[in-house]
């Protein structure tokens, strides 16, 4: 399992795990698929159901990477209705347009780790901007997970 190669080459065995947006998503596979190896689990801006990305579908999201990041930007822009602050638009601006599209196509054919809520034993942290996209998938989430808490934090969203 590629997610433990690094505990393993330094003799860990169980540890504490926090991943934010896709981040998150490895920390719903880890606790599907070695949920021994984790005492707690902190998961930040994303859910298992695969709905992480944008509000558009991620053959959208792929079409608009295509025309470069000013596309992506003025889409997210639209979608939520105002402009980006200009430290993150500047940001955004930076990101590979050809790595974004290789992440999409994973995230597309995704489909989701919902069943990792089964496997969720240990302390689980949710925590989401209640501005977030993905902020009532988290809190569904959250519903379904005997052992997670879920903190939202008013006012942001998932930048």
């Amino acid at each position: 399992m590629t997610w433990l190669v690094l505990p393993d080459e330094l003799g860990i065995d169980k540890a504490h795990y926090i991943g934010y947006s896709l981040g998150g998503t490895s920390g719903y596979g880890v606790a599907k698929h070695a949920p021994e190896r984790f005492n707690t689990i902190i998961i930040g801006g994303v859910d298992p159901y695969g709905s992480a990305g944008t509000n558009a579908s991620e053959d959208e999201r792929i079409e608009g990477l295509k025309k470069g990041m000013e596309s992506v930007v003025a889409s997210m822009e639209a979608a939520s209705g105002r402009q980006l602050p200009p430290e993150r638009r500047a940001a955004m601006m930076d990101n590979d347009p050809k790595a974004l599209t290789a992440s999409s196509i994973e995230l597309r054919d995704f489909g989701g780790i919902e069943d990792s809520l089964l496997s969720m034993t240990m302390a689980c942290l949710l925590f989401v901007g209640k501005e977030d996209f993905l902020y009532w998938g988290v809190t569904r989430c959250v519903k379904g997970t005997p052992y997670a808490t879920m903190v939202p934090f008013p006012g942001l969203d998932h930048g």
